[in-house]
């Protein structure tokens, strides 16, 4: 058998990862709702104990329900079509948790016809492109592509960017980061596996932002490997679809961060081991209120993301929040259903998080 006879015969599966809140999960549902009647798998590894992304793909109308339904994907296994892995990490639980799923879906590989993995916004894909290699998974399934999405307003500012002076000043401001790879090298170690590189929020740049950002990727990047600059998550489907990159072939031979500190001796620890993640769970909400709630909290804690859901008085829709950085977005997806009862839920993620204290300031916003 010839080897594109071979690859034709494998699923192929695209792996998307990035930092936090980098829009991963609207590319992710942007792709799906173009996939043309692809019979398509997911699944998604969200570090915290509230799922929201997933959540958040399960309230995008596919099927029956599109307004696009003869271009958007069908689901296929798991619960709505979503494998949930929520144990923090894929890279450190492939064996314990990513085979099994994979297993699962070669028992009904002539039922799909493309696998897509949403990493935690703090994984490593160099791990899980790794365990494509696995006797019991290379037979059966391939890398299509390891898409990396990086926030293009905070490269554009200079976070997590090639500057010596900043990765000193961030390990002056935390101890941590003289023990640990920092979030420079983590993000450095995204871009290293990727055969494609997304940045979000295109429409926030200016032209000379996009080319400080162009240089700052570039230099971690082969010539081979293209960046798209995209709006929500807004790309045809062909760019993010049938790169047949094989990456799993050419996975070994990328050396980056995490393998030097393996090399050299360092302790096997990751940096999100030492991230806090917090659920916190309050009732309705005066919108205002919790808009000042939230801002107090950007301020006062080392906060990397806010993802979450919110009930807001006199309202009947679901408001979905994320915040970022100092960046707070807002917007009603759906109607509460007749048997939930409506509620506030947010999931913090940060370093040295205080979670009465954090309770405390957002039941400010309780009406």
């Amino acid at each position: 058998m010839s080897a594109n006879s071979m690859l034709l015969n494998k699923i192929p599966t695209t792996v998307v990862t990035g930092f936090l809140g980098s829009g991963k999960t609207t590319l992710l549902a942007n792709l799906l709702k173009k996939a043309k009647g692809k019979r398509i798998a997911v699944i998604m590894n969200e570090f915290g104990e509230l799922d929201i992304d997933s959540e958040l793909l399960r309230s995008c109308p596919f099927g029956d329900d599109s307004d696009c339904e003869d271009e958007s994907a069908v689901l296929v296994g798991g619960e709505d079509g979503i494998y949930e892995l929520a144990n923090g990490c894929i890279c450190c639980t492939v064996e314990e948790e990513f085979l099994p799923v994979m297993k699962k879906l070669i028992e009904r590989r002539d039922q799909i016809d493309h696998i897509l993995i949403e990493t935690s916004g703090l994984a490593l894909p160099k791990p899980l492109v790794q365990a494509f290699n696995w006797p019991g998974i290379k037979e059966y399934c391939t890398v299509d592509a390891v898409i990396t999405v990086v926030d293009g307003v905070a490269i554009a500012a200079g976070r997590f960017a090639a500057d010596e002076e900043k990765v000193k000043a961030q390990r002056a401001a935390d101890e941590s980061l003289d023990h640990d790879p920092s979030l420079q090298e983590l993000l450095d170690d995204q871009l290293n596996s990727a055969d494609l590189v997304v940045v979000s929020k295109s429409d926030l740049l200016s032209e000379d932002e996009k080319m400080r950002v162009n240089k700052v990727i570039e230099k971690r990047l082969p010539n081979s490997v293209k960046i798209a600059y995209v709006n929500h998550g807004d790309v045809p489907l062909e760019v993010l679809i049938g790169i047949n990159a094989q990456s799993e072939k050419g996975i070994d031979a990328i050396h980056n961060h995490h393998d030097h500190h393996h090399v050299h001796g360092a302790h096997h620890d990751h940096a999100h081991d030492h991230f806090d993640s917090v659920v916190i769970s309050i009732g309705t909400v005066d919108s205002d209120k919790l808009t000042q709630c939230v801002e107090q909290l950007l301020r006062e804690f080392n906060l990397f993301r806010i993802k979450g859901f919110a009930s807001i008085k006199n309202k009947p829709m679901r408001q979905v929040l994320q915040a970022v950085g100092k960046r707070l977005e807002t917007h009603f997806d759906r109607l509460w259903a007749a048997d939930e009862t409506p509620k506030t839920e947010l999931v913090l993620i940060g370093k040295h998080l205080d979670e009465k204290a954090i309770i405390t300031i957002l039941k400010n916003a309780e009406v």
